[in-house]
């Protein structure tokens, strides 16, 4: 099947090939495919990348994403694994992901049993390696894989924190109805008074990032809801952060992590970091 193509064409050639998708990878395959990223090949060998793929009823997602995934990081030349911690679906992740980590040990497989939340399940993957540069990004394909060399490359280049950002300039929300684009963006712009000077993020909501272990080693993060990358923002030792546009694709397979209970510890959250940040709480 030809490679996806990042937007709705790109959900439904993964819908209309998923019975036929061939999950095995080689890295020469990929090297093949794709070309060569401009990262220095003394940098490409210094840093080991931990990708994250919190999931929840997205086997059928999987199998393409994996290969792609692999097929854009291999021309990169980092050392890499992909971690993909599961939320105990029970939908055949764990059969798909074991069957590929058996041909590739790169990718991993991780299951939380009786827990839910992203924050929580990336933590968890992000516990589970020894990596230097730490990664999130969604199983939904509304992240697309093809934007990780430029991540990698603003980390390597010297950046603390690389993000997906839908909205930098050339970034897009894609077809989100005008009240969900408005919630959208006042929730960001709750967030603007406790960023820091000089590391602020214009989207600091989205789940696809990259970031340098020994900003956070040591810190306790909330790990219920889904915002984990603002509470990196305002907590983490953080000295630069790079936005790079994200064009926010449809949500193909899956079942989305939010909901009552996300918003609710969203606003607590928003809450403890007001407190910490102006100095009414001690911090972690």
């Amino acid at each position: 099947m030809t490679c996806l193509i990042f937007d709705e064409r790109r959900i439904l050639k993964l819908s209309m090939s998923q019975t036929g998708i061939n999950s095995s990878y080689t890295p020469e395959e990929g090297a093949a495919k794709s070309p060569r990223s401009q990262v220095g090949a003394e940098a490409r060998t210094a840093e080991k990348l931990a990708l994250t793929i919190p999931t929840l009823r997205e086997a059928e997602n999987l199998p393409g994403l994996l290969r792609y995934v692999r097929s854009v990081l291999d021309p990169v030349g980092i050392d890499y694994e992909i971690l993909v911690v599961d939320d105990d679906s029970c939908d055949g992740t764990e059969e798909i992901v074991s069957a590929i980590s058996r041909e590739d040990p790169r990718v991993r497989l991780l299951v939380r049993k009786g827990e839910r939340g992203l924050s929580g399940a990336v933590l968890y993957g992000w516990r589970h390696t020894d990596a230097g540069i730490l990664g999130v990004m969604d199983a939904d394909l509304q992240h697309p894989p093809e934007l990780l060399p430029a991540l990698i490359a603003a980390i390597l280049a010297g950046n603390d924190l690389a993000i997906g950002s839908r909205y930098t300039a050339g970034g897009q929300l894609g077809k989100w109805n005008p009240v969900r684009k408005f919630l959208s963006s006042a929730a960001v712009w709750a967030t603007w008074p406790i960023q820091r000077p000089g590391v602020r993020a214009k989207d600091p909501m989205t789940g696809f990032f990259l970031l340098r272990r020994e900003c956070i080693d040591g810190l306790q993060f909330q790990p219920t809801g889904f915002k984990l990358l603002l509470e990196i923002l305002v907590r983490g030792r953080l000295h630069s952060v790079k936005e790079l546009p994200l064009n926010f694709g449809l949500r193909a397979q899956g079942a989305s992590k939010a909901n009552f209970k996300v918003g609710w510890d969203y606003a607590k959250l928003l809450v403890r970091l007001y407190a910490e940040r102006f100095g009414f709480s001690k911090r972690n």
